[in-house]
Parts: structure tokens; C-alpha cells; sequence
């Protein structure tokens, strides 16, 4: 993201999110112009996550609520189970499933599903972004990414 954005934006569409049945879309699959040109590509991996390792290795973990007894990892049943296309209700449902069902053979499908979840993220982000470009836009550029550099 670039530096000192505004969260408003962010924190509209995520109370949009927790108080309807809509599909967890993140706001750069929309073009959101906080994003840096390229920007989206990490996202859409996960490598934006990367900072979470030092995370999992250090074992830290926040006091929150019942879904959080679990500590945190790089992926996880919701990552697997649709991500953006699950509702945020259907995603603490499945965070909740993981806490209470927690195994080794759970662990092994996540990793497994983690390949295909990511490149389906790409993609989907890729679908979402060729969508957003002007109709007007006879250059072919994507005015999401206009001025973004």
C-alpha cells in the first residue's frame, strides 16, 4: 500500500462486509487506489502475509476471542475454503471448525489445498481487475493503476 493511506476506505468495506451476507472481496480485487502498481499480485499470493512467519515462529498471539485459542499460522481452513468468496460470518464459522476440530490430518488437507487456493486467488484478482478498466478506455490501460506507481 502506498504510505500514510487513508483507512476510511478500508474500514467502510469492512463493516459492509461483517454486517452483510457479501462475499469477503478484498478492496484491490476492485481496484483500490491505496494499492501500489504490482501491489495486487502480492496481495492475491499471499505474500503479503509473509510478516505473520516471524509470528508463527515467535509464537505470539493476541488475547481475543474463542477463534483465536488456536495460534496463528500461514494458512488455514477459511484460506482454503473459498477466502474472498466466503461471507465474514461463514469465515469465523470456519476458524471457529478448525479451533474445535484441530488434527494432524486437518493440518495436511490445508497444506495440500494451499497451491490451488492461491493460484485460484490470482486468478479471481486477475478476473476482477480486467473488469474494472474503463470501457472507454481505448489504450488498454487499467485505471486502477493509472498514477499508482
Amino acid at each position: 500500500m502506498h504510505l500514510c493511506s487513508e483507512p476510511a476506505k478500508h474500514e467502510t468495506h469492512f463493516a459492509t462486509l461483517i454486517n452483510s451476507d457479501a462475499p469477503m472481496q478484498k478492496l484491490d480485487g476492485k481496484g483500490d487506489s491505496r494499492i501500489f502498481r504490482g501491489g495486487w499480485l502480492l496481495r492475491a499470493t499471499g505474500l503479503d502475509e509473509l510478516p505473520q512467519v516471524i509470528n508463527v515462529l515467535c509464537g505470539d498471539s493476541h488475547s481475543q476471542p474463542r477463534r483465536t485459542h488456536t495460534l496463528p499460522g500461514l494458512t488455514g481452513l477459511w484460506q482454503v475454503s473459498g477466502k474472498n468468496r466466503t461471507t465474514f460470518k461463514e469465515m469465523i464459522r470456519l476458524d471457529l471448525a478448525y479451533t474445535e476440530k484441530k488434527s494432524l490430518w486437518l493440518d495436511v488437507k490445508i497444506i495440500l489445498g494451499t497451491p490451488p487456493a492461491i493460484l485460484r486467488q490470482v486468478l479471481d484478482t486477475r478476473h476482477q481487475r480486467k473488469r474494472v478498466v474503463a470501457p472507454s478506455n481505448s489504450a488498454g490501460i487499467d485505471s486502477t493503476e493509472s498514477g499508482n506507481s
